[in-house]
């Protein structure tokens, strides 16, 4: 009986390896276009017939169609002409974010006998969307007895654009005392700072109203501004500081909650209650990330009091700010960036196209 149930089991193996050997070489070579984002409904992406070596009459007998691994269906045929056309709006952000290539990949399905042929649309960025900043009116408070040459962090502004579409430089309006110089951070981004090239004066003068401005690198170039409102402070002369403007560290996403996650911490020159220093979140902090780490105010530890996902978010960017108790305190800023370990916590998903 052993025997039997061999012997039949080795001739069900065989007979499913032909035919996935048969299936396997239905599968022709794979075919790329390029085509920029935004292209109006009926704009042809390229001619299928010519491509895949096919008459028009092979196209309607054999019933070519389209099917997307993504489920849209941005993409259609025109049988009579045996062109690929777009078939809705592709907003290449919505679609890829900001990641350096976005590529949709399709199957080409002809029937009579079955062949598929692998499609890849590479979508390319257009200068459709400005740079923004977060905050339209920034306020920054500096001392009066400020060195010359301090600098000031300030808000970088996000473009949902890549490459050479992305924000490339900004400006500051003139003026007497500040000038604008960029700043390399985490892995050549670069934010602009505010540099001190005068003395400051309380008392000629309390209040400078700045427009800070960044522009792209796309053709015709895009523009974004936030207006930047500087308060000259009296006493306290002297800013936290931290060991590092940015610090990274990694985190399984499996990790449990009240898990410490780094000890942040600020020196102050400044003696008594201008040299304590308690930290915080930034003013600007998003709710994704308060609702997912704590930050102990004394102690500068940052704990995890959330369900990290990897799935829903790879990385979480944090400001920290340090404040003295001096009357009036002063305030310095740090950037953390927390990566998202992945875990092996979901099962493998099987997409069939017949």
């Amino acid at each position: 009986m052993a025997k039997t149930m061999g012997y039949r089991e080795w001739r069900w193996k065989a007979v499913w390896w032909n035919q996935f050997f048969l299936l396997w070489t239905t599968i022709e070579a794979q075919t790329r276009y390029s085509i920029p984002e935004e292209l109006k409904p009926g704009s042809v992406v390229g001619n299928l017939a010519k491509d895949l070596s096919l008459s028009l009459s092979d196209m309607f007998d054999r019933k070519l169609r389209v099917a997307s691994e993504s489920g849209e269906q941005y993409f259609s045929v025109d049988a009579g002409k045996g062109e690929l056309v777009v078939n809705d709006r592709i907003d290449r952000e919505a679609l890829c974010g900001q990641s350096v290539s976005c590529v949709l990949p399709l199957q080409i399905v002809i029937e009579n006998p079955l062949q598929l042929h692998r499609l890849e649309i590479e979508i390319k960025d257009i200068n459709d969307n400005s740079p923004v900043f977060q905050t339209k009116e920034l306020s920054l408070k500096i001392a009066e007895s400020a060195a010359v040459g301090t600098r000031f962090l300030l808000e970088s502004a996000e473009d949902l654009d890549v490459g050479v579409n992305s924000v490339k430089s900004y400006t500051l309006t003139r003026n007497e005392c500040f000038t604008l110089k960029m700043k390399d951070v985490n892995r050549g981004r670069a934010v602009p700072e505010l540099v001190l090239e005068k003395p400051l004066d309380r008392e000629k003068k309390a209040f400078y109203q700045l427009k800070l401005t960044a522009v792209d690198g796309g053709n015709p170039t895009l523009s974004g501004t936030s207006q930047l409102t500087i308060t000259v402070l009296d006493n306290n002369d002297n800013f936290p500081v931290f060991e590092n403007m940015t610090f990274t560290v990694s985190l399984q996403e499996n990790s449990v909650k009240d898990t410490s996650i780094i000890k942040i911490t600020a020196t102050d020159a400044d003696e008594g209650p201008n040299g304590e220093i308690e930290y915080f979140f930034g003013a600007r902090t998003p709710e994704s990330v308060l609702s997912m780490f704590e930050i102990r105010s004394s102690t500068g530890e940052i704990y995890l009091k959330g369900d990290l996902d990897y799935e829903e978010a790879t990385s979480y960017k944090i400001e920290i700010s340090a404040k003295d108790k001096g009357v009036p305190e002063m305030e310095s800023y740090c950037h953390l960036q927390v990566d998202v370990l992945d875990v092996n916590d979901n099962t493998p998903e099987i997409v069939l196209t017949s």
